[in-house]
């Protein structure tokens, strides 16, 4: 009974250790919001969308810190039932951003497709 309970703690801090050697960015807060949009993350990068009416806001981190866009350039396609909207994203400060109008209510899919120097990546998110 011993032995059992034994194999069974030390396979509980296995699975443990398991857990926390997986996380890619090695800290969990990586994929908190920092400016109140949505996060999702790839193998690269962390991508925060802020969605609002009259703008559309792109942020990038790397392992928590921002990256450099000025050089970066971005389009996003918002899917909101049968409506379809592309927009082009500008560097602006440290996030792409578009200003206008865009139909971002809950349900909204999202696809961004980011250029960065030689590196191109697709993010997706759904708008709450």
């Amino acid at each position: 009974m011993k032995t059992q309970n034994l194999l069974a703690a030390l396979a509980l801090a296995l699975a443990g250790t398991a857990f926390a050697a997986g996380d890619h960015h090695g800290s969990g807060d990586d994929h908190k919001p920092m400016y109140g949009g949505i996060v999702t993350g790839t193998k690269l990068m962390d991508y925060e969308l802020v969605a609002k009416p009259d703008v559309l806001q792109l942020y990038l981190r790397d392992h928590g810190k921002p990256i450099d866009v000025s050089k970066a350039t971005a389009k996003i396609t918002l899917l909101s039932g049968a409506d379809k909207q592309e927009v082009e994203l500008k560097p602006t400060g440290d996030k792409l951003e578009a200003k206008g109008s865009f139909k971002v209510t809950p349900g909204t899919k999202v696809v961004a497709q980011v250029n960065l120097a030689s590196k191109a990546a697709t993010a997706r998110f759904v708008l709450k």
